[in-house]
């Protein structure tokens, strides 16, 4: 018989549970005890998605279940919240998960590419978590797990858009982490580095050669090792997450070295990349 995780029995939601770090995360979850939910827009992938949780749950009598919602909409958001728990109870664990991304020269990239950006990546972060508080008020505990990215802590050439989604995502980790725990809330911001996940893909023809330079430094993870550091380390209290050893050192280097060093090594890193390409 397994032993008893952290992660069984509760009811957790997973956003942007379709794909990539978030789908990862939702079968460890399953295969740990819990009951888990996905959202994310498209019901036909959700429910592709489902299978796949159903069949890593650890006992058939976990309740696992799908909303189709966009949770950049605030009322979308709230639905999500409403469904899970009209079907299975209060959500215990919220992992927000839902996240686009649009790499490019900042003159290049449309003004509508930083709204809807930031409409998903953090006002549906915001949106699903207003949601789901006063559950986790009521009963004075809960986990709130935000991801963020490596991109979230260090300004990276080419994504002008996506970085400061991702900054606001962090910001609000925190602020929410000193608020929540008098309430006995948990709270864990995720930084995770590129990551071989669909979004990835999508990324690549758009990367600038800066980017790609300065990205091109680590091999991209997969989705299934990210999540298993993310609930691990979740599992343990820990705030900030960093799946992988890049993500942490480029932390531990980013915030100790003076700024001044940081911006010079990228500076020297996106040269290098702009250099390659005039040359090709």
């Amino acid at each position: 018989m397994r032993a008893a995780t952290y992660w069984k029995d509760k009811i957790a939601l997973v956003t942007g549970g379709s794909s990539g770090i978030g789908l990862a995360a939702a079968k460890q979850l399953a295969a740990q005890g819990a009951h888990v939910w996905l959202a994310a827009r498209r019901r036909e992938v959700l429910e592709a998605a489902l299978k796949e949780v159903e069949t890593a749950r650890r006992d058939p009598s976990q309740h696992c279940g799908i909303v189709a919602a966009d949770v950049s909409d605030a009322g979308q958001a709230a639905r999500v919240i409403d469904e899970v728990t009209k079907a299975a109870g209060t959500p215990e664990v919220v992992i927000n998960s839902a996240g686009i991304t649009q790499p490019g020269y900042i003159q290049a990239l449309p003004l509508e590419v930083f709204r809807r950006l930031m409409e998903v990546n953090y006002y549906g972060t915001v949106y699903v978590t207003k949601a789901a508080l006063p559950g986790m008020l009521e009963r004075g505990a809960g986990h709130i797990i935000n991801i963020s990215s490596m991109a979230g802590y260090v300004g990276v050439f080419g994504y002008s858009a996506y970085g400061a989604s991702k900054f606001a995502v962090a910001g609000f980790s925190e602020v929410l982490r000193a608020e929540m725990k008098p309430h006995g809330i948990r709270v864990s911001v995720a930084f995770p580095p590129d990551t071989d996940t669909p979004q990835l893909a999508y990324e690549q023809p758009f990367k600038p050669a800066e980017t790609k330079a300065i990205s091109g430094t680590a091999k991209a993870l997969s989705a299934e090792i990210v999540a298993r550091s993310i609930l691990k380390q979740a599992e343990k209290g820990h705030f900030f997450i960093f799946p992988g050893f890049d993500s942490r050192l480029f932390y531990l280097l980013t915030s100790k070295l003076p700024k001044s060093l940081v911006f010079a090594i990228l500076d020297q890193m996106a040269a290098a990349g702009r250099k390659k390409k005039v040359q090709a």
